[in-house]
């Protein structure tokens, strides 16, 4: 069960990071725009992001092991479509539906785990999923480039069919079904508001920032996305302890702080972890599999260092480690000011990576504890899926305003990298304000409980 589980969340967390390496050999592939490009990632983030918590609700409802088995089965069709697409309208539409794969399959691997095992198997089965997302995320890099410059960027979608052909026979033979019919239905009306804002708010911002300014069509599309998200928010206060999102979670002063910080951060953390590889490829010199070495240090550290974080921010509660953990993140960004076509890697590079790297390690873990204590515990599964919805809806906006970057080449793509390394330590410094903010008290409240 444990295997399943694992074999199922790897395959989206590799696809969610695996691209910022071969980025620009898949752009080149199709003669990509710069707007195209950005769709490569935002493709599969929108779909992910908006539909995570509606996933999680029909896994309760329908069946976890159905949906998870669904969601890779879904998810390995739309790998061979990416991998076989002769343009690039059939590989975003691939895209697109390993995004939808991915939000049946993520929540429903971690549901199946939380019903599976109790007490400390419990906490042993979590972590090692965990520990095992971490392994995905720091090899993932790695190999994409190792792909891209040996047998093609295509190969990349084609290594997924092994892995969910072994999850799918384990989770058919090994996995026992589970579900909550109690359940309310799952809010599709929400879902849809959701999903139908997100795009064209994001289409509105990445044709804006692709094309250098603000049209017709742009302002046009950002407005209908705004005024969707703002149906979505008035159809969950209706729907009320019923909604995909119970907007009475943001009543606690903690909660809404977590949920920005959550935006702000991990928006900042994508916007790097995109440019970054593009800019040492595109203006650096560097190869794939040098650029998926460049980032190689983030995912260790923090897989090193978050386990002990965790422990550190039970004795004195989150506040300090999340008002300390984004200014380290700032200062890493401000280090990327230092990187140009001649910096070596060992002065330039490797320092931003490794500040910014133990910044999220101080930050990853006590978000986590945080946002569980947060609500009650009775929302502790919606309040964990939301956190995690709004961390990749952060890079979804954050990935769609990066055209103007995207579009520059040489020197002005240094520049650009530059420019966007100031915008995202002021990002993390608003988190950091955030957290000292709205997190207040929480080592006194936890004392009194006990």
């Amino acid at each position: 069960m444990l295997a399943t589980c694992i074999l199922a969340s790897s395959l989206a967390f590799i696809d969610g990071s695996v691209l910022n390496v071969a980025l620009p050999a898949i752009g080149t592939s199709f003669h990509a725009a710069t707007a195209e490009v950005q769709w490569v990632m935002n493709a599969f983030t929108l779909p992910l992001s908006a539909l995570l918590l509606l996933g999680g609700g029909a896994g309760d409802l329908y069946g976890r092991k159905r949906l998870l088995l669904s969601g890779i089965a879904l998810f390995t069709l739309a790998s061979i479509l990416c991998a076989a697409a002769p343009g690039l309208e059939m590989f975003l539409a691939g895209r697109a539906l390993q995004g939808l794969g991915a939000a049946m399959l993520l929540p429903s691997s971690l549901a199946i785990l939380s019903a599976s095992f109790t007490g400390e198997r419990r906490g042993r089965a979590v972590g090692t999923w965990a520990a095992a997302g971490a392994i995905a995320g720091a090899i993932s890099p790695l190999l994409g480039g190792w792909l891209v410059d040996g047998i093609g960027w295509r190969f990349i979608f084609l290594l997924n069919v092994p892995i969910a052909t072994g999850a799918i026979a384990l989770g058919w033979f090994r996995v026992p079904e589970s579900a909550n019919e109690e359940r309310p239905p799952p809010d599709w009306a929400g879902a849809t508001l959701a999903t139908i804002g997100l795009g064209a708010l994001t289409w509105g911002l990445t044709a804006w920032s692709a094309g250098g300014g603000i049209g017709t069509a742009s302002a046009l599309a950002t407005a209908v996305g705004a005024a969707l998200l703002l149906a979505f928010l008035y159809a969950e206060h209706r729907r009320g302890a019923e909604a995909m999102v119970p907007l009475d979670l943001f009543g606690a002063r903690a909660f809404a702080g977590l949920t920005l910080f959550t935006f702000l951060l991990y928006g900042a953390l994508a916007g790097l972890m995109l440019l970054l590889p593009y800019t040492l490829i595109q203006a650096g010199g560097y190869a794939a599999t040098r650029a998926g070495l460049a980032v190689l240090p983030f995912p260790i550290v923090i897989a090193a260092a978050s386990p002990m974080m965790g422990k550190l921010a039970a004795r004195i509660g989150p506040r300090w480690p999340l008002t300390v953990g984004p200014l380290l993140v700032a200062g890493g960004f401000l280090l990327g000011l230092r990187i140009d076509a001649e910096a070596s890697y060992w002065t330039g590079v490797l320092p931003a990576i490794i500040t910014v790297s133990l910044g999220m390690a101080i930050a990853v873990a006590p978000l986590t504890t945080a946002v569980l204590s947060a609500v009650d515990e009775h929302h502790v599964g919606t309040a964990s899926g939301l956190n995690s919805a709004v961390s990749r809806a952060g890079g979804l906006i954050v990935v769609a305003l990066l055209g103007g970057v995207l579009s520059r080449s040489g020197a002005a793509l240094i520049a650009g990298l530059h420019g966007a390394a100031v915008a995202g330590a002021g990002l993390a410094l608003v988190a950091s304000l955030t957290a000292f903010a709205t997190l207040g008290g929480e080592r006194a409240q936890a004392v009194r409980r006990r």
